[in-house]
């Protein structure tokens, strides 16, 4: 839980949150309610127990309560690192939300780095650098002189394209992720920059890959732009996201689904001469398959695999 990961800077207030924590684990959610509040009137600044004081009153079925807590997380902090701008969003009727706070998407991976590539693959099943390893062989790809793997985080997706790059850099926001990817030793550059908000370098690759990341991005317009203009001529981009209905939809996992005619029209409005959507299963969440897709493009037309099982959607 949220309060009790990071303390009030106050003793009392953080054992308080742990015993609220111990109430709402038994279903005890007015008690934890209660004793949260009393923490806080110890430590009123404490952003994290006023993003889980919103949790334990949305458990609580007290959506207006909750919503007054995490207005107040956004007073206190505007960078909202909790995200609690997107639990207010999922309150709404129809979420608006096109974007993520950079801060909450930094944290949120600088929790997940020590335990992520066991979370990822063990538990939720994560396929995705395979899956985008396998599309891409059979649009033609078969060796990139200079690969760029947006949002590395941990290097699986470097792992498997290593092998097949001269060379290969990553990008990410967290620094803890970069550093366990470093350890890995896969890649010939690291950088921490936010992906959603790169600016031009004058950089070109032959190959941009993105897994699982666009999840955590929303609209696509400004990265799938940058993309084009970092890539040569012939080069290729390639990258997975969750399968939703009309352009980009949040979840009520925080994460962002977008549509199959919005990915196929941005990238044909970038540039992209062609462009391959496949269905498929790239992660679970809580034993449940995640349908998404994974999507192939190049600013070359792409060879066609004889032997593909159809399910591809074919766009130009």
């Amino acid at each position: 839980m949220t309060a009790t990961r990071f303390s009030s800077g106050d003793p009392v207030a953080d054992r308080r949150a742990e015993y609220a924590g111990q109430f709402a684990a038994r279903g005890e959610t007015q008690a934890a309610i209660d004793v949260l509040k009393s923490a806080l009137d110890l430590a009123p600044h404490w952003t994290a127990g006023w993003f889980q004081l919103g949790q334990y009153h949305q458990d609580a079925g007290q959506d207006e309560a909750a919503g007054n807590a995490w207005t107040r997380v956004l007073e206190i902090d505007p960078s909202d690192p909790f995200g609690a701008s997107l639990k207010l969003d999922l309150a709404r009727a129809v979420p608006l939300a096109e974007s993520m706070p950079p801060a909450f998407v930094e944290l949120l991976f600088d929790q997940y780095a020590p335990d992520f590539d066991s979370a990822l693959v063990e538990r939720l099943q994560y396929r995705g650098p395979e899956i985008l390893m396998q599309r891409l062989q059979a649009a033609g790809f078969r060796h990139a002189g200079k690969a760029l793997d947006l949002g590395c985080g941990t290097g699986l997706m470097g792992e498997v394209l290593r092998p097949h790059c001269g060379r290969l850099e990553g990008v990410d926001i967290s620094a803890r992720m970069l550093a366990e990817a470093g350890a890995k030793g896969v890649y010939d550059a690291l950088h921490k920059r936010d992906i959603a908000r790169q600016e031009a370098s004058g950089e070109v690759f032959d190959l941009i890959v993105a897994a699982d990341v666009f999840a955590y991005i929303g609209a696509l317009e400004n990265v799938i732009a940058w993309c084009r203009n970092a890539l040569v001529p012939d080069g290729m981009l390639a990258f997975t996201v969750e399968a939703g209905e009309g352009d980009t939809v949040l979840r009520d996992s925080r994460r962002f689904a977008h549509g199959q005619d919005y990915i196929a029209a941005l990238l044909a409005q970038a540039g992209f001469s062609g462009i391959a959507i496949h269905p498929c299963v790239v992660r679970q969440d809580r034993g449940t398959d995640i349908l998404s897709y994974c999507v192939v493009a190049s600013l070359a037309p792409l060879r066609h695999d004889r032997e593909d099982d159809g399910e591809a959607r074919e766009a130009v």
